[in-house]
């Protein structure tokens, strides 16, 4: 089996719990307007999630791609249980750091009357960064059955104990949850706790599920190893803390920087937060294609042909994402045509924008596999540079363009940042560690996608009737997959022939 088709297969099962939890989310999130009539309600909720990610990456401090990196030239057992030892460490120290700020970070976030909602936070935090290290070590195994195993119990008993407490028994049963979770949380009026709850609980049995990873974890750390790692990690952790800015920053500073009342502002963030995850596609794949190639680039660095497998895998991936690009854009009314039916019009607002959002997210994508070059020559703090300049360019625009735009202002900032983000590090790249991306077909897959869209919208709003919609749509989608597969063959009989 090629290296390339080794990589696809592994993709498809690292997205297989990747593509649940998203997709079973996602469903959650559909819930969201039958269960809270006001999109304000889900207003603490979306920026929780905003803010998780940032948190995670403090929490983990870059050790997932430190073990990569060195697993190749240390004693495997050796450095996983310096890494494992680290990592308890510092998730009980930042942990109990947190707990003891919640009520000023509460404050900032503007629930304070909700500080439970940020121990629930803290709980997920620290038992999905006590799990990092062992599904990074599934990864490098080569293990990722065993991987969507644990991720899926999880994911499912999440979902179940939200739809459970929040759809069946109040809805089926009579019975009055609220009144129950109330007992413990007194100012509860929502129910928004249970989708936290429901977190919590599914990343605490997928902790229990990944003991076995741990039972050869020798509770010391070797000083040499662990400043070797430190020092390889830390530019890292800007990486990620950037990247986390430019994804969620504009959720976290929404209501502060719109020119609108308080109760119209929470309104918008909860709209605002639905616009965002249907762009869910193109993040799943980014998502999926990282578990599977962050330890198949390390593993395929020593070969001579590396770079041509690199560039291989950049022309399938990004031929993908705009495969996915389409099918969110050309079928978006369709959401809106659910949000209508179910009498929740309100929820529709800024639909139009998703395809920016699910653009800049292609243009991420192609910086993520354009970001190994710096990963493979020890230089992250290029990396750290890049997603430094993007961040400026995220927070520059989205304050400047949010109060008078509104989600189309955060949508062109992120565009703006990703395709930054993407120019530079190709422009470095080339420099230190040459690819011979093929620009030309990046450029052309890319280009006609979006074209495809345009066009889509231009015909539609000539003729206003769903019949047409869906029929233009499936025809562009139907002849952009044609284009796909026959991008697919020409690469295969290129390969045969060589």
């Amino acid at each position: 089996m090629s290296s390339v088709k080794k990589l696809a297969g592994q993709t498809l099962w690292y997205g297989v719990p990747t593509i649940a939890s998203r997709f079973l989310g996602y469903l959650m999130n559909l819930t969201l307007p039958l269960v809270f009539a006001q999109p304000a309600i889900t207003a603490d909720l979306t920026q929780l999630y905003a803010l998780i990610p940032f948190l995670n990456v403090l929490f983990t401090y870059g050790l997932e791609t430190a073990y990569f990196r060195f697993a190749q030239q240390t004693e495997p057992n050796k450095l996983y249980s310096t890494l494992s030892t680290s990592l308890f460490m510092s998730t009980l120290l930042l942990a109990l750091g947190l707990w003891l700020l919640t009520d000023p970070i509460a404050s900032f976030l503007k629930m304070s009357a909700h500080p439970e909602y940020l121990h629930w936070m803290i709980a997920i935090l620290a038992l999905d960064t006590i799990s990092a290290l062992a599904f990074a070590r599934l990864r490098l195994e080569n293990r990722p059955r065993r991987y969507a195993a644990a991720r899926l119990a999880g994911i499912f008993i999440n979902v179940v104990i939200v739809f459970l407490f929040l759809g069946i028994l109040p809805h089926y049963f009579q019975l009055d949850t609220l009144q129950w979770i109330r007992s413990v949380h007194p100012n509860e009026e929502s129910g928004i706790v249970y989708y936290l709850i429901g977190n919590a609980v599914g990343s605490g049995l997928t902790l229990l599920l990944l003991a076995k990873q741990y039972r050869d974890v020798s509770l010391r750390i070797d000083p040499i190893i662990w400043k070797k790692v430190i020092r390889y990690s830390l530019p890292l952790i800007i990486v990620g803390l950037g990247g986390i800015a430019n994804d969620m920053i504009s959720r976290l500073i929404y209501q502060q920087v719109v020119d609108l009342p308080a109760d119209q502002a929470r309104h918008e963030l909860g709209v605002f937060g639905n616009i965002i995850r249907l762009s869910i596609g193109i993040t799943i794949a980014i998502q999926a294609f990282r578990m599977a190639a962050e330890p198949f680039f390390f593993r395929e660095s020593n070969q001579s042909n590396a770079p041509q497998t690199y560039a291989r895998v950049m022309r399938f991936f990004v031929l993908t994402c705009c495969v996915l690009f389409l099918i969110i854009s050309l079928y978006i009314d369709v959401v809106g045509w659910f949000f209508e039916a179910i009498h929740r019009g309100e929820w529709t607002e800024g639909l139009q924008w998703v395809p920016l959002f699910a653009l800049g997210n292609i243009f991420l994508g192609i910086y993520y596999n354009l970001s190994v070059w710096y990963k493979l020559t020890d230089k992250n703090q290029w990396g750290a540079w890049i997603t430094v300049i993007g961040a400026a360019i995220t927070i520059g625009l989205n304050i400047w363009l949010i109060p008078e735009f509104h989600y189309l202002g955060a949508a062109i900032a992120t565009v703006s940042c990703y395709a930054t983000m993407m120019i530079l590090s190709y422009w470095s790249g080339q420099k230190f560690y040459p690819v011979p991306y093929n620009l030309k077909k990046l450029s052309m897959y890319i280009g006609s996608s979006v074209i495809l869209v345009l066009i889509h919208r231009y015909l539609i709003s000539q003729l206003h009737a769903a019949w047409f919609n869906l029929l233009v749509a499936t025809v562009f989608l139907g002849a952009f997959l044609l284009f796909a597969w026959k991008e697919f063959q020409l690469d295969r009989k290129a390969k045969a022939f060589n």
